[in-house]
């Protein structure tokens, strides 16, 4: 990862050196993902995202992939900055996680707010790239 290669995300609390190759790509897959959410760039999203994805918001409304890329397509959901705080990332074979703090500068339904929220995406390696998939 370059140093500003994604403008509106930012990562903390983990020595980026310190990681190996395999953390590294699945490091970057993540912030890649926050920032296309920051861009509402569904293709780079949908790259990364499996079709069959659920998300959980904070207000526990589950959503399924397009349902999620449809409000952020048109503004209910809208994403200015993403913190990514101490990261603790786990690669076993093709199968990966991401446990960290997301620090959201976003407007969720009409919210204005920064919004700390702790939780974990997984990842499955399919052709050598890093797909979040359910846990």
């Amino acid at each position: 990862m370059k140093e500003n290669e994604y403008t509106d995300v930012k990562i903390t609390g983990i020595d980026i050196e310190a990681l190996n190759d395999e953390e590294k790509d699945l490091l970057n897959t993540q912030a890649r993902y926050c920032q296309a959410m920051c861009d509402a760039d569904l293709n780079v999203m949908r790259q990364i995202v499996s079709e069959d994805m659920m998300f959980v918001h904070m207000s526990g409304m589950k959503q399924s992939r397009e349902e999620y890329f449809a409000d952020i397509a048109d503004g209910r959901l809208n994403y200015y900055t993403i913190g990514i705080a101490d990261p603790k990332i786990i690669i076993d074979g093709d199968r990966g996680s991401i446990e960290y703090t997301s620090i959201l500068n976003a407007n969720a339904y009409g919210a204005r707010g920064t919004y700390r929220i702790k939780g974990t995406h997984h990842y499955e390696k399919r052709n050598g790239s890093w797909i979040m998939v359910n846990g």
